[in-house]
């Protein structure tokens, strides 16, 4: 098992239900895979960089996780299609 982060940006302009519902999506997600989560960091709403579909602001999560080699690719291929989420990046922490 290999030890993930998952950085996700939720549209700034969603409901708080939407945004509750797409980061339990996430968790189920993750656990579907086969993967355990290991901790849940919200940094609240921000300004993002740059504008990303005129919205300038996002609800930051960082998701650190357990899981096989496979279940990032997986979850990258779900979350692409989740509609309230801007930007996602998963990436291996090296231990």
């Amino acid at each position: 098992m290999n030890n993930y982060e998952l950085a996700l940006v939720i549209n700034g302009k969603v409901d708080e239900e939407v945004k509750t519902a797409t980061v339990e999506k996430a968790k189920e997600y993750i656990a579907r895979f086969g993967g355990s989560l290991t901790k849940v960091d919200e940094w609240g709403k921000r300004r993002l960089a740059y504008e990303i579909d005129k919205v300038r602001e996002g609800f930051y999560f960082f998701f650190t996780f357990q899981a096989d080699a496979g279940v990032p690719a997986e979850l990258e291929r779900e979350l692409r299609i989740t509609e309230p989420v801007l930007r996602f990046l998963v990436t291996r922490i090296e231990e």
